[in-house]
């Protein structure tokens, strides 16, 4: 997943010095950083730093927009929407290195400034989207463009129509009075969103589980059960060890615990975040983000939230998301059920009269896909070190594809220790920007794993791609080797794949960088770069055991591809549950949405069961009170965008197969025809042209197992 930075800008910013000349000139923000690349000073940026930036660039930024929409000329490409486009460099710099240390490295001290700063982000947005001024200073260049007094290339006429139809859905052309009620609903949307993002952190911390004797832990592998004792130091505590809580409700550790009543316990402390109570319950702010997000799309003339995201999208109405998560979903759970049927049969064999219940699952899956297929994760961990597939996989990959290299440079620092710095070579090696990745899971960083830009390429200012994955990965005590699960191979690959839509954009405008694309179309790319973690030359090269050098067996890697699809019916029902209940809450209108915290666990059930998706051994990825992605994160309304950016990408890995696989040529058409263009046109003809066609479903359906009765 991207990271989409709620409260960052959308549009961009010139240095003035006229207008900064209130910020002291001495903060790192005052002008652009001087490092290779633009790469932020991380290490001169000090809490008390933000908030002074925010401000001077948010005057800033409201000035420079002023003067554009009072120029007396005629609006022409150069002096509105070449203006707006630098517009606002103070702003994006701060904003984009504060979010990226907010949701990777934050302190009580950065979470007071984004409680002050977010809402103070979301009237400034207002002030300048619901100015009547620039919605007129657009609309006189559409009439110029019309009338032929003016022509604009490609991108900048669709630089035109999107801020043309940002504005007006903004709510520009309003009353007044609504307009007041507008910003009032903006400003605390966005601070509940803000809280919800730091309660949800706060209570993940604390709902990590503690065992205290360490036969508990039985089936763990060795450096697991060491990592889990340096996580229990890291934290304070002299002895035990600590399993701490990834976002999603599946905990990896579950996958190997032999204990049932210590698989429960962890399964519990993760499915019941949010709910326990307390200061970190998260419940009151889904509920009051919910009945906001629903009144202000009735404001601005929509049937509900759902409706209003879905518009922006490709997929463009609620019926046409409805109809796909329904056709999807009955034939997901029923394959869930038939690899229940089987997982109970191995449970019962160890328990008889047991029931499957959702904390068996991950161990019962990995010892049937043993038996069927003598494969495990214990097996492949040694084999899959992390840095052998970042080097051998993830960078080769790229390198035979689109002709990168990649040279770490020790001597540029990001935030923390943990992060590195790597500069990113083209063919013709040329430096082509930085690439960031922070690998290891910690107390001050959220959960999940996700891309962030820091400096989004663009010709028209000469910027470059600063771009920066965040994972989420255990860390092993100093000196042990991080050895990965198949999960965290394949999300090295997915995050990377979003690395790359910033790092080979080549764009002139910097609102239409990289992966400013609908939220329904940003996954796809990622997703397709997933397919090369299998491909037999890259697997080949990383899959090395750790210690002897050998490579995986040939008949592990066979019997791995094979296995891909056991275990479909599960991962399919657990992420359509959670985008079915992203639906639910926000095709609501403020009326039918619940009040009571006491009732979101009802409402839960119920959105399940109409959908024909409640399956108690598979609970949704997210359930509402930990999930992050649609009410902290950017993605409401919107998590069905990965099986919808899965059409594309299904269709597309089709194309990659008829076209020879990992081959330059497919890597350049690729690269030229969609990574290269980012926003900077329809994506769908983007799609289309790479294509020669509409999308088809069918790759997909055969993908999940979707096209016939699971085995």
């Amino acid at each position: 997943m991207t990271r989409a930075d709620r409260n960052r800008e959308d549009t961009r910013v010139s240095d003035r010095p006229d207008l900064t000349a209130h910020l002291d000139e001495a903060t790192p923000f005052a002008a652009a950083s001087t490092l290779p690349y633009a790469l932020p000073d991380f290490a001169a940026v000090r809490p008390e730093h933000y908030l002074p930036a925010f401000e001077a660039g948010m005057a800033e930024h409201r000035a420079q927009v002023a003067a554009i929409t009072a120029d007396p000329e005629p609006a022409t490409e150069e002096n509105t929407l070449v203006a707006l486009e630098r517009a606002g460099r103070l702003l994006t710099r701060v904003a984009l290195e504060f979010f990226n240390r907010t949701s990777a490295h934050t302190s009580p001290e950065l979470d007071a400034v984004e409680a002050e700063v977010a809402p103070r982000l979301a009237a400034h947005r207002d002030a300048i989207y619901l100015d009547p001024a620039l919605a007129a200073r657009l609309d006189a260049l559409d009439a110029r463009v019309s009338a032929g007094e003016v022509v604009l290339g490609p991108d900048a006429a669709w630089l035109l129509h999107t801020l043309r139809k940002d504005v007006r859905r903004a709510g520009v052309a309003l009353p007044e009075e609504a307009k007041a009620e507008l910003r009032e609903l903006n400003g605390r949307i966005t601070t509940l969103e803000t809280s919800f993002g730091q309660a949800l952190l706060a209570e993940t911390n604390d709902a990590a589980l503690l065992v205290t004797d360490e036969a508990e832990l039985e089936g763990l592998a060795p450096e697991s059960v060491a990592a889990a004792r340096a996580a229990a130091a890291g934290r304070g505590h002299e002895t035990g060890w600590l399993l701490e809580l990834q976002l999603y409700s599946q905990q990896p550790a579950l996958a190997a615990l032999r204990r049932r009543d210590v698989r429960e316990r962890l399964h519990l402390a993760s499915v019941t975040r949010g709910l326990r109570g307390g200061e970190h319950d998260t419940r009151a702010l889904l509920l009051e983000l919910a009945r906001l997000r629903a009144r202000r799309a009735r404001l601005l003339g929509y049937a509900h939230h759902a409706a209003y995201v879905a518009v922006d999208g490709t997929a463009r109405t609620t019926e046409a998301v409805n109809a796909m998560l329904g056709r999807l979903a009955p034939a997901a759970v029923a394959n869930a059920r038939k690899e229940a049927a089987a997982l109970e049969q191995a449970l019962r064999a160890e328990e008889p009269g047991a029931t499957l219940e959702a904390w068996d699952w991950s161990l019962y899956a990995e010892r049937v896909r043993q038996e069927r297929f003598a494969l495990d994760d214990a097996l492949l961990r040694p084999y899959l070190e992390l840095e052998r597939v970042l080097r051998d996989g993830v960078f080769f990959a790229a390198e035979r594809l689109y002709g990168l290299t990649f040279a770490r440079r020790e001597d540029l620092h990001g935030y923390h220790p943990d992060v590195r710095v790597y500069e990113v070579f083209d063919a013709d090696s040329s430096g082509l920007g930085l690439f960031l990745v922070d690998f290891y899971q910690r107390e001050s960083k959220h959960r999940g794993a996700w891309m962030n830009e820091i400096v989004a390429q663009n010709r028209l200012l000469g910027e470059r791609p600063v771009i920066m994955n965040n994972h989420n990965i255990p860390k092993p005590p100093a000196g042990e080797p991080t050895l990965l699960t198949w999960d965290e191979v394949e999300t090295l690959f997915h995050e990377f794949g979003h690395a790359l839509h910033g790092l080979l954009s080549d764009v002139r405008f910097p609102s239409q960088s990289g992966t400013e694309v609908p939220r329904d179309f940003v996954e796809f790319p990622s997703q397709v770069n997933e397919i090369w973690a299998l491909d037999p030359e890259v697997l080949g090269r990383y899959a090395v055991h750790h210690e002897t050098g050998e490579p995986m067996p040939a008949e592990w890697v066979e019997k791995l591809v094979v296995s891909q699809l056991w275990g479909e019916g599960f991962k399919t029902t657990e992420y359509l549950a959670a985008a079915i209940l992203d639906q639910a809450w926000h095709q609501r209108t403020e009326d039918e949405l619940p009040r009571d915290v006491a009732e979101v666990e009802a409402f839960e059930q119920r959105a399940l069961e109409e959908a024909g998706i409640a399956f108690a051994p598979v609970p949704p990825r997210y359930r509402s009170t930990y999930f992050q992605h649609i009410f902290a994160g950017g993605y409401s309304a919107g998590y069905y965008g990965y099986i919808w950016s899965e059409v594309l990408d299904a269709d597309t890995v089709e194309w990659f197969r008829e076209n020879g696989g990992l081959r330059r040529e497919n890597g350049d058409a690729f690269r030229r025809l969609l990574l290269s263009r980012g926003g900077s046109m329809d994506v769908m003809d983007a799609f289309r042209e790479l294509r020669g066609r509409d999308p088809e479903i069918g790759p997909l359906l055969t993908r999940r197992g979707l096209d016939a009765p699971a085995d």
